[in-house]
C-alpha cells in the first residue's frame, strides 16, 4: 500500500515538474519576443527622432539609450542561448 502511494506521489510530482518546465520555457520565449519588439521600437523611434536637429529631439534620443542599452544586452544573451542550443 505504501509503495503504491509513493509511486503515485512521485509520478504526480514528475508530471507537475514537466508541466512547470514547459510553462517556464514558454514564458521565457514570450518575454524574449517582447524584449526584441521593444528594442526594435526604441531603435526606430531613436532614428526618427535623431533626424530632427532640435534640442528636445536630441534629448529624447539620449533618453532612449537608457532603454536601448539593456535591451541590447538581453538581445545578445538570447542570441547566445539560441546558438548554444542549436549546437
Amino acid at each position: 500500500m505504501i509503495s503504491t502511494v509513493t509511486v503515485t506521489t512521485i509520478s504526480t510530482i514528475t508530471t507537475i515538474s514537466s508541466i512547470t518546465s514547459v510553462a517556464a520555457v514558454g514564458m521565457v520565449a514570450a518575454l524574449s519576443i517582447a524584449a526584441m519588439l521593444t528594442l526594435v521600437a526604441f531603435l526606430t523611434t531613436r532614428e526618427l527622432v535623431s533626424i530632427r536637429t532640435e534640442g528636445s529631439s536630441q534629448r529624447i534620443s539620449q533618453f532612449l539609450n537608457v532603454g536601448i542599452i539593456p535591451l541590447l544586452m538581453v538581445f545578445v544573451v538570447v542570441i547566445a542561448i539560441a546558438i548554444s542550443q542549436a549546437l
